[in-house]
């Protein structure tokens, strides 16, 4: 469901009038709504590491050079150099004075800090995306911008997240004659999602929807 139908779909839950085309999207409310669904399918995206989030990437490390700018996109999960999995290391100024744990990195600021070798190194690095969306041929952005664009979150799970958690904070009325229907999707679909998304399952992802 792409963007311009999560915002028709949440004009139906709330007896509004839905629109014929993106472009008419131009009362308050309707700005409301796109703001709203930004909000939380980045706050859904960004609780947790989700595997829908992960990507993979690779990194080169001149030889002699223990700093590298950080250009990965995202939180790392896996660093991996020559076979061997380097463990993060939160302390940066053991690396800046050379004293540093073999097999661990760190970061100061947007740099990577790396143990320094005698020949030029690949670094394979696995990484959850800090991107929520993406456009209809697929290119991953910061947010949900365009009538095509989508979710990050899985088809099945995004709509009822999207929708329902938009009417839900858009009333933010517990009062509200749908409120509680709109809350019970909204947790059926997050729990759906953290039960069926992990392949581990020791591995079970928690998220929580904030009430302004």
């Amino acid at each position: 469901m792409n963007y311009f139908e999560l915002v028709n779909k949440c004009l139906v839950e709330l007896s509004y009038k839905q629109v014929n085309a993106f472009s008419e999207l131009t009362k308050n409310d309707h700005k409301k709504i796109k703001n709203i669904i930004n909000v939380i399918n980045t706050e859904v995206c960004g609780y947790d590491n989700w595997n829908f989030k992960l990507r993979k990437t690779t990194l080169s490390l001149p030889a002699n050079q223990s700093e590298l700018e950080n250009s990965v996109d995202g939180k790392i999960a896996s660093l991996v150099i020559d076979g061997h999995v380097y463990k993060y290391f939160e302390k940066p100024e053991v690396f800046i004075t050379g004293k540093a744990p073999s097999h661990t990195y760190s970061s100061f600021n947007d740099t990577l800090l790396l143990p320094e070798f005698d020949e030029a190194k690949q670094i394979n690095v696995v990484y959850y995306t800090s991107n929520t969306a993406k456009t209809a041929e697929g290119t991953e952005k910061k947010a949900l911008e365009n009538e095509e664009d989508t979710s990050l979150i899985p088809d099945v799970y995004a709509e009822p997240i999207l929708v329902y958690g938009t009417c839900m904070r858009l009333k933010s009325n517990p009062q509200h004659v749908k409120f509680s229907y709109w809350l019970s999707m909204y947790n059926s679909a997050l729990a759906n999602m953290r039960s069926k998304i992990s392949v581990d399952a020791n591995y079970a992802p928690s998220v929580k929807l904030k009430r302004y």
